[in-house]
């Protein structure tokens, strides 16, 4: 059996190779994948932490994250189609669309 440690390890790394993403990349592409990341992190630890406990509410949490997720997925790539269209870019840098 793999030790908690491990699992929860690589979690944080996950979580912070999604950080570094999101806080220095420029493409909403690459950026909504660390977001994804990120959330994959969390999903990750919880299902080790629900193992370890021997308690299965963690995994009930971690399926209706995972739905959520499909759904943030299709509302957030939808919102980048659109942005593409309207600027002919992705690059966070570029677009003011907030901006009046």
């Amino acid at each position: 059996m793999v030790p908690l440690g491990y699992y929860i390890g690589l979690s944080a790394i996950l979580f912070t190779i999604g950080v570094v993403g999101v806080l220095t990349l420029r493409n909403a592409i690459v950026i909504f994948m660390s977001v994804e990341l990120m959330l994959n992190s969390v999903n990750l630890a919880l299902i080790a932490f629900s193992a370890y406990s021997g308690n299965p509410a963690g995994e009930i949490l971690v399926f209706f994250s995972i739905a959520v997720a499909a759904a943030e997925s299709a509302v957030g790539l939808a919102i980048i189609i659109a942005l593409f269209r309207n600027k002919l870019t992705v690059n966070i840098d570029e677009v003011n669309v907030l901006k009046w």
